[in-house]
């Protein structure tokens, strides 16, 4: 049912513009971003792969490969090696589905979900860094000056985006391709 949907173009090109965005946002807004001592972090990829799952309906996206594929592109355009996110991306899809399998599907539940999301994939992102070396920041700290700014950021992000996305998935499920 997926290849016969507008979702098959819909959902790369999203996911190739929360990807762009990501990096664009960390760039353009820096100075706000990155505001010593805090940190926000913007999860606009994670946020379309779990809205995603929410508005699919019967169209059943390939997640998992979608998340492995923008998982390698961040390790390698970032990082430039293969590496933790090529693992938390499609981590983070296998979460999302778990939960949303607990709670009905609505937006406070949808939020709480993604909310979730967002705290346990920068909990594995620091502990990954801690235990290498390249993290020198206290647990204590790394929840109030990280974890906090970035959970305010990606729940305004989320607010904002949760109805346009919405919209758009709605429209590409109402017109079937035959």
């Amino acid at each position: 049912m997926y290849r016969l949907s507008r979702i098959r173009f819909l959902f790369p090109i999203g996911l190739f513009i929360a990807f762009f965005l990501d990096g664009s946002f960390s760039k353009v807004f820096a100075n706000q971003f990155f505001s010593f001592p805090y940190t926000m972090v913007s999860q606009l990829v994670l946020l379309w792969l779990v809205l995603a799952y929410f508005f699919e309906a019967d169209i059943k996206i390939p997640l998992y490969g979608f998340a492995v594929i923008v998982g390698a592109l961040t390790d390698l355009y970032y990082a430039g090696v293969f590496g933790l996110f090529i693992v938390l991306y499609p981590l983070m899809v296998w979460v999302t589905k778990t939960l949303a399998g607990l709670f009905n599907e609505n937006f406070f539940n949808t939020m709480i979900i993604f909310f979730i999301d967002v705290c346990v994939f920068q909990l594995l992102n620091y502990w990954a860094y801690l235990i290498i070396g390249i993290a020198h920041v206290n647990f204590g700290s790394f929840l109030l000056y990280t974890l906090a700014p970035t959970l305010a950021l990606n729940l305004v992000y989320f607010v904002l985006l949760y109805w346009p996305i919405n919209t758009l998935f709605t429209k590409a499920l109402s017109k079937k391709r035959s």
